[in-house]
């Protein structure tokens, strides 16, 4: 163990350790306002501890394992060693002061059925807002032992959600509401950064203020109010600094319209501009619409465009839900440009896509050019679901859902990580 460790707890750490004596115990709230903390610190080793030579597993719960050591193991090794704390084995376990434990996603029942009939006798969940209903379902089933207990972490997120149910119900639930200024620990300039980014939007109220809150009206409530602050004519765009083109293609209906929208990405992933975008609806083009062919020779012309106007592409990522469509393009346009990498996208859940596009547009490090007509248009008709018990983006043909998809492929699919701070 580190003996150096100045060890400081908040007011809110302190009343949650001498009160989270029931079987389920948690903290819902604020992000960054030390809710895992005091768990790494304390609570974790001391259920572990305790329970040591009963009967029964102890299992750690985390969207993945990758999520399980950098949140969980990670801050433990840190404080108690790395003697002590293990990273996870290929058979799904970690050694925690001399005891194994179970490390699984919450994402996929496949992973809890690889124990299943087992019992818990310790359970630590993080981030339970992103658990698979049905995995906290065999969860419960698995506490089947007097001294079972569960302490659990997440965000709130919308007032239907299954967590906030349970929580509410007649089970021996102990529960925390956090807001970010529960830690006093926190860097002022941080929060107040936070403050701006997420400044009008449901984030403000769930990261913030720790709420349960329901997305309502316009997504990007900064850009729909005043697009032109988020401006920029191309040739002011410094092309030095931007270190990698990105282009991102969905592929629409029938009924519908294949949008490109290409992104420039600056070093450090500072800024993301949006450099051009367009949209060809298979209505313009006849009652058979834009064949393969017809397709490729689009994404060919875009590719050039950009080529011409901001530089060399670097990637493009198509909708994956479509092969063939996506294989012959790529056929196409590496025929034409062999330096350009042609991949399907990687789909990152769309909350997620949706909450760094609001980070960016709030902390002013994002910009759009005068070829950008389609991106602003649907950036700015961008609208919650108001129909949905949960944050959904209103599909209806009403908002451009197909450029925003294409937007998001071209920034996520390889980089999404990387933009945060």
């Amino acid at each position: 163990m580190n003996n150096t460790l100045n060890i400081e707890l908040s007011p809110k750490q302190c009343e949650f350790i001498q009160n989270a004596t029931h079987r389920w115990n948690g903290k819902i709230g604020a992000t960054q306002c030390g809710k895992t903390y005091v768990d790494t610190l304390y609570v974790i080793p001391e259920r572990i501890l305790s329970r040591r030579d009963k009967p029964g597993l102890n299992v750690i719960f985390g969207v993945t394992q990758a999520t399980i050591e950098r949140n969980i193991l990670e801050p433990l090794r840190d404080i108690w060693g790395d003697s002590l704390v293990s990273s996870i084995s290929g058979r799904n376990t970690a050694t925690i002061l001399g005891e194994k434990v179970y490390c699984l996603g919450t994402e996929k029942v496949n992973q809890v059925s690889k124990i299943r009939g087992a019992k818990f006798k310790y359970v630590y969940i993080d981030e339970l807002i992103d658990a698979n209903e049905e995995v906290f379902n065999l969860i419960k089933s698995r506490m089947s032992l007097p001294y079972s207990v569960c302490d659990f972490t997440g965000n709130p997120s919308y007032p239907s959600h299954f967590v906030k149910e349970f929580i509410e119900s007649k089970a021996d639930v102990y529960c925390q509401n956090w807001t970010i200024y529960d830690n006093p620990f926190l860097d002022k300039e941080y929060v107040k950064q936070l403050e701006i980014e997420y400044e009008g939007t449901v984030y403000f109220d769930r990261y913030i203020l720790g709420q349960w809150k329901m997305a309502e009206g316009s997504i990007y409530k900064k850009f729909a109010g005043n697009p032109l602050n988020y401006f920029i004519e191309s040739k002011k765009i410094s092309y030095e600094d931007i270190m990698e083109i990105n282009i991102g293609i969905d592929f629409g209906g029938t009924t519908s319209g294949h949008s490109f929208v290409a992104t420039g990405i600056t070093y450090d992933y500072n800024e993301l501009y949006g450099l051009a975008s367009v949209k060809y609806m298979n209505s313009d083009y006849g009652s058979d619409g834009i064949d393969a062919d017809k397709l490729s020779e689009l994404a060919i012309d875009f590719i050039r465009g950009v080529h011409e106007k901001y530089g060399l592409v670097d990637y493009v990522y198509w909708d994956n839900e479509n092969t063939v469509l996506g294989n012959s393009i790529k056929k196409s346009i590496e025929r034409e440009f062999p330096t350009v990498k042609v991949r399907p996208c990687v789909k990152e859940k769309i909350v997620d896509r949706i909450e760094m596009t609001i980070k960016l547009i709030g902390s002013n490090r994002f910009r759009f050019t005068e070829d950008c007509d389609t991106l602003k248009l649907a950036l700015q008709g961008a609208v919650y679901d108001k129909k949905a018990k949960k944050d959904t983006r209103l599909d209806d043909g009403t908002s451009d859902i197909d450029t925003m998809d294409a937007f998001e492929y071209s920034f996520t699919s390889r980089n999404m990580k990387r933009f945060i701070r």
